[in-house]
Parts: structure tokens; C-alpha cells; sequence
């Protein structure tokens, strides 16, 4: 077995078995033994953890308390099980800037060392949905370049987009191979279009049938709902999207700068 001990427990005298002790509940200490086994590599994304009983003969705990552990990791979404399998070290979460960052998803994650694939389902023009033609500031009627997309990971798909831009802005956007580019870099370097402000907004749903088909989920399965509206400098707001994230997938992390009325 490996030899990474956690705060409070310690191994037998032959080294192969260790008890759990000290200030903090017992299911915690083992709680946080796996989650740093998980963090540090030894166990690593895909791997089937020992059983119930093996953790608790390694921890000299009854299965109850290695249960109620492995189901705390469950719901933080460190593991995932499988019925009549077991149970699995799940994949890490993908962080997504919320302040502070570029607007663009390709770009955020690319900083990070992620290989994200596209898939475009829909690319063309058509008349502005009324509530659309509202945050765009459109007249009823007037096409928008409408852009749907599926991001991937390796072959697992976390997230899909619904992009309108005003056709008026980048009237051949539909023309443009978006497969493999960022979109606000195609914007800019062809349109001349470039963000000076924008907003988003963050909201918990349910997945719908569509959103479930798209993303290859079950349906009612948690999403992260990300709406955002970008400006130009002149303040007319130029793109509106909307993002379902997978929520088993993603972790949204938040950048702030407290005001001297906080401290």
C-alpha cells in the first residue's frame, strides 16, 4: 500500500495498516486521506478505488464510516460510482474564469494547458429572436450571425454555445472556418471588433433535451447556465451567448478585490 499518511492517523508496526485518530471525526480523516491521494496523483482519473471493505481494514474503520467519506467525495465530485463496478476517481474539474479574464472560453482554457476541440452545429444568419434583438439593441427583424457549438475534451463534450452577433458587424461570418479559432480573435483581426466591456451573469439549471442530447447527459443532469453580453467601446453590445456547462465538469473560480468597507 502506499505510505501517505493523513494529520491524526498512523500505521501499524509493520507499516502496511493505519488507524484514524485525533480531533476530527473519523470519516473526515479518511475523507481527506483519499481526497489527497486524489490530489497528489497517486490515484489517478479513471481508477477503481479499493472497496468499502479494504479502506476500512486499512483505516481500522467500520464500512459505515468509509461510506459516508467516499459519499462526501461523491458530492464534490472527486469520485463517481458505477452500480455493480465500483467506484471511480472522476476527472478534475475545468475551471472557468469568471472576472477579470478574456471573454472567450478557447482562450481561457488554452492558458491552461487544455486541448479543446470544436464542433459547429449551426453557422448561418437568420432574423433576431425578439429577446436577442432587445440586448443587441436590434430592430425587429434584423439578421444576426448565429453560432452554435459543442467544446469537447478529449472526445468528452463539457459545454455548448449559442453566439449572436449582428450580421451588420461581420457580414461573412457564416464564410469563416471557426472549427479551430477563437472566435473573439476572428472578430477582432477581421472586424475590427474588440471588446471594451462586458458582462456575464451565472445561473444553476437542469438540463433540457436538447441541451441533454448536445452534451451526451442525462436529462435533468446540473448545468452551469453562462450568459454574457459583450460591448464595444462605443457601448452598443455586439454579441450575446449563452453556455451550458456540464456542472459534473466544471468549477467556476471568482476574482475580486475587496473594498476598504469589507475589512
Amino acid at each position: 500500500m502506499d505510505n501517505d499518511v493523513i494529520d491524526g492517523a498512523s500505521p501499524d508496526t509493520e507499516g502496511k495498516a493505519r488507524s484514524v485518530s485525533g480531533p476530527f471525526p473519523k470519516h473526515y480523516q479518511v475523507r481527506e486521506n483519499i481526497a489527497n491521494r486524489i490530489a497528489n496523483g497517486t490515484w489517478k482519473p479513471g481508477v477503481l478505488i479499493p472497496s468499502e471493505t479494504v479502506l476500512g481494514s486499512e483505516f481500522s474503520v467500520s464500512r459505515i464510516t468509509v461510506r459516508r467519506a467516499i459519499s462526501d467525495l461523491i458530492h464534490e465530485g472527486k469520485l463517481f460510482s458505477i452500480q455493480g463496478k465500483g467506484t471511480f476517481v472522476a476527472k478534475p474539474k475545468l475551471p472557468e474564469r469568471f472576472v477579470h479574464r478574456a471573454f472567450g472560453i478557447y482562450e481561457d482554457l488554452r492558458r491552461q494547458g487544455v486541448q479543446l476541440t470544436t464542433q459547429i452545429l449551426r453557422q448561418e444568419r437568420q432574423p433576431a429572436p425578439q429577446g436577442v434583438a432587445t440586448t443587441l439593441g436590434l430592430q425587429a427583424g434584423e439578421e444576426v450571425q448565429v453560432l452554435v457549438r459543442v467544446r469537447s475534451v478529449e472526445d468528452e463534450r463539457l459545454l455548448v454555445s449559442t453566439t449572436y452577433i449582428p450580421n451588420k458587424l461581420c457580414p461573412d461570418l457564416d464564410s469563416v472556418d471557426l472549427t479551430s479559432a477563437s472566435l473573439y480573435h476572428v472578430l477582432s483581426t477581421r472586424y475590427g471588433l474588440k471588446i471594451a466591456r462586458g458582462e456575464r451573469s451565472l445561473e444553476a439549471v437542469a438540463a433540457g433535451q436538447w441541451e441533454a442530447r448536445q452534451l451526451e447527459i442525462a436529462l435533468g443532469s446540473p448545468l452551469l447556465l453562462l450568459d454574457s453580453i459583450a460591448y464595444l467601446a462605443n457601448g452598443q453590445a455586439f454579441e450575446h451567448s449563452r453556455t451550458f456547462h456540464r456542472g459534473d465538469r466544471a468549477r467556476v473560480e471568482v476574482e475580486f478585490t475587496p473594498s476598504q468597507d469589507e475589512w
